[in-house]
């Protein structure tokens, strides 16, 4: 699967700062510590409307991760999937009255052309579920021969489920206790109540064909793959583990991360599956959760093409920090593109040294992504008429993504 086009970084002079990272996990902020090279996974959509704008900030945090190692001189080799079979998707097929495969094309290239306009770097491998099926089912097939995977006790549907205590360490990514991981797996895809299963909180590996639902032949039966193990078996086929980052947004956190981890540390021998497990906050609209159910998404398509400036979208979405759950409303958006003009306005003068500023620039993202704090810095450069434009205007870009020159 194609990715998207990749916006220059230009390096910039200085010293770099390692960067630290909030990790789930440990609920501790840690520097990032890559042995070479850094590998980030994150999880990608679900195609069956795309892009809102909580995927858009989960993305530009990410995006931030990487900037701030190429910026350390850190190679960096980044994954992320695209669950282009999965029920929502199927379900919003149907409800529209369109062929799934038309309309997960659809929105996967409207998700490229959001990415693009906001200047987020591509993956390096981006890796649909449809195009993995093979491996996933291989990797099935070698779990249920290893014993950390069964067939439920149902004579028309004996799907393949993990058996979680197979890891030997379930949980600890996310530190719930049973009942709030009962509850999300509800909540969030799973099945607990399912009839069969050795763990309510076991998870789906292969799904067995159903009528009018698409499936892939394997040694397991016609039928397709559960979300979760798709996520380990991309990244495990692409990365060397441990993977440095997981990431995605705070919802992720259980079942998917927490399972796709187990699936991984079973298969690959290696735990754990990743050094940092980083999560972003979620995004609301005007004082209430932005969810489809209640139909109040807000799309970067529609606000592109209302005609909004997508860099001032960038700049509105890192003005709060990337953990922090948080209500978009319109003002968010006057208040960047004010603040891009006056950064604009600022970019091309001359004047004194301002080394300290793209340091303190560098500190600030260094610091588990403090992107307000960086916000306040370059405000105060562009506030003060005294200081050369150029150099902070160009580590701007490298690091924030922001462009100046227009």
């Amino acid at each position: 699967m194609e990715s998207w086009p990749a916006p220059r970084v230009p390096s910039i002079p200085g010293t770099p700062v390692p960067l630290r990272l909030h990790d789930s996990a440990t609920r501790s902020v840690r520097t990032t510590e890559p042995d070479g090279t850094a590998g980030i996974y994150v999880c990608g959509i679900t195609p069956y409307d795309a892009t809102h704008l909580g995927h858009a900030a989960t993305y530009l945090a990410f995006d931030l991760v990487q900037r701030v190692w190429l910026d350390n001189g850190i190679e960096v080799r980044y994954v992320q999937n695209v669950t282009d079979v999965d029920d929502p998707l199927l379900e919003r097929a149907r409800r529209d009255g369109i062929d799934w495969e038309d309309l997960a094309v659809r929105e996967t290239q409207r998700f490229r052309d959001d990415m693009t306009a906001l200047r987020v770097l591509p993956p390096e491998a981006y890796i649909g579920a449809v195009e993995s099926v093979d491996d996933i089912a291989a990797a099935v097939a070698e779990l249920l021969a290893d014993g950390a995977a069964y067939r439920v006790d149902d004579k028309q549907y004996p799907d393949v489920y993990f058996d979680i205590t197979a890891s030997g360490s379930f949980g600890y990514e996310s530190g719930y206790d049973r009942p709030t991981m009962l509850r999300l797996s509800a909540e969030r895809g799973g099945d607990p109540d399912r009839p069969g299963k050795r763990d309510p909180l076991d998870p789906l590996l292969w799904r067995l064909e159903r009528p009018d639902e698409p499936a892939w032949h394997s040694s397991l039966g016609a039928g397709r793959p559960g979300w979760h193990v798709e996520c380990a078996v991309i990244a495990g086929k692409r990365l060397a583990m441990p993977l440095t980052v997981q990431g995605g947004g705070s919802d992720l956190i259980y079942p998917h991360h927490e399972c796709s981890a187990a699936h991984a540390e079973v298969l690959y021998g290696v735990k754990p599956f990743a050094e940092h497990y980083v999560h972003a906050g979620m995004l609301g609209l005007d004082g209430e959760k932005m969810s489809k159910s209640r139909g109040n998404l807000v799309f970067v398509s529609t606000l592109r093409a209302d005609g909004v400036n997508p860099i001032a979208l960038r700049l509105a979405l890192l003005s709060d920090h990337y953990r922090t759950d948080r209500f978009w409303t319109a003002d968010r958006l006057d208040t960047a593109q004010a603040r891009l003009k006056r950064w604009r306005a600022a970019a091309n003068r001359f004047g004194f040294d301002t080394t300290e500023v793209v340091a303190a620039l560098r500190s600030a993202l260094s610091n588990d992504l403090d992107t307000p704090k960086a916000v306040r810095i370059i405000d105060r450069w562009a506030e003060n008429s005294s200081l050369c434009g150029p150099p902070v205007a160009k580590a701007v870009d490298a690091l924030l993504g922001i462009d100046l020159s227009s």
